[in-house]
């Protein structure tokens, strides 16, 4: 294969419904596949929803008993891996052919903990495997814990290696050189950050790590929220939580789609393959351009704790 089309979504979660929400999922993939895509992005924790402006009734040193409840809400909302939600999300993907990459808050049903976790999925709907987010970033810790080395993961398909870190792990450089020295050419990064400053980045890794990158985002307002949560969202919060800020970008650092701003949408980029070769004949991060005989780095495959 040397052209396929890479496509991400970025729409509004049903928040804190998981069934409603993976309805809008399968729908934005059915019209992802009335255009042809081979690969298709959602943003981070898709389902149930990136919890933007919620507290959880929480300061330092306190909880309150309806946060907890509201913890309780998100929990019951998240989604098994493996469960009825993946399986799903697996026939669908093979339904039309088409490679699947979803961010959701996976529930662990055995220590209770929420994971910020991105999921794979083939063709031939097939769970392919996990990543963690490795560090939930500020008031995150309060909902999701850490992952480990073990879900740092990339996968070969037919149109290349595919992998990827969520949200702000891609400011970490050595989380993106655990994915370089995988050799992923297909980098997703889905996220929550809709600021400018997110669109430098991405073209900075798709210039450092030589691939194609497709960053994705959620749009969605505080009139999105369930009525009975509006009211408890931070006060000092605009209108628009998140205003997205999709793109995706080729190896070389030109952005082929978006960005996408204060709207739902699907980006979509027919790309050529070959442009990945072209790109590394003068920088490899984990090749040719790389110097193991000064710089040493090992990643800490830790067993995971399921």
């Amino acid at each position: 294969m040397n052209k396929i089309t890479l496509a991400c979504v970025q729409a509004t979660p049903i928040i804190m419904d998981k069934d409603k929400t993976l309805e809008k999922v399968l729908a934005w993939m059915e019209m992802a596949s009335d255009k042809g895509v081979d690969l298709i992005l959602f943003p981070e924790s898709f389902i149930p929803a990136y919890p933007a402006g919620m507290d959880f009734g929480t300061v330092v040193g306190s909880r309150t008993a309806e946060g907890r409840r509201q913890f309780q809400q998100y929990w019951e909302n998240s989604v098994e891996v493996p469960g009825k939600e993946t399986a799903l999300l697996a026939e669908t993907a093979n339904k039309y052919g088409m490679f699947l990459a979803i961010g959701v808050t996976e529930r662990d049903l055995i220590t209770k903990t929420l994971y910020c976790t991105l999921l794979y999925f083939s063709p031939e709907g097939k769970l392919l495997g996990k990543h963690r987010k490795l560090k939930p970033t500020a008031a995150e810790r309060i909902i999701w814990g850490e992952g480990d080395g073990s879900t740092l993961v990339s996968f070969d398909t037919e149109f290349g290696r595919v992998g990827g870190l969520i949200c702000w792990e891609n400011y970490m450089p050595l989380a993106r050189m655990a994915m370089y020295g995988q050799g992923v050419e297909i980098y997703l990064a889905p996220t929550a950050d809709s600021r400018d400053t997110w669109q430098a980045s991405m073209v900075h890794i798709a210039l450092e790590g030589r691939c194609f990158v497709i960053a994705c985002n959620q749009y969605f307002t505080k009139s999105d929220y369930p009525e009975d949560l509006r009211d408890k969202l931070a006060k000092d919060r605009p209108e628009i939580l998140s205003q997205g800020g999709s793109v995706i970008v080729s190896p070389l650092g030109k952005i082929l789609a978006g960005p996408l701003f204060d709207e739902e949408g699907l980006l979509v980029a027919e790309v050529d393959l070959g442009d990945l070769i072209q790109a590394r004949m003068d920088f490899d991060p984990a090749g040719h351009y790389n110097r193991p005989d000064v710089f040493n780095f090992k990643v800490n495959k830790g067993a995971d704790d399921q």
